[in-house]
């Protein structure tokens, strides 16, 4: 029996650089695109995410994951 292939997620690193701020999609080597400023970057990356209904990582200045964001279908949606 052969399983089916798995779906490649192209979840969305919105990432602080020397130069500003980075779009990645996870596993990639290098960004896709780099912005002056992170309001730019979210806006493209928000739309990235969306069209191909992954998840969105916004980090802060220091690396870490300051928000996260699905536009997809979330395995484990919140109650209410």
């Amino acid at each position: 029996m052969t399983r089916p292939a798995k779906k490649e997620t192209y979840n969305q690193h919105v990432l602080p650089r020397t130069d500003g701020w980075g779009v990645k999609k996870a596993g990639a080597s290098r960004d896709t695109k780099v912005f002056s400023n992170q309001s730019d970057a979210i806006s493209y990356a928000k739309q990235v995410a969306k069209n191909n209904k992954s998840e969105l990582f916004i980090h802060s200045k220091n690396g870490r994951i300051r928000e996260r964001n699905t536009y997809g279908s979330d395995q484990f949606p919140p109650k209410g």
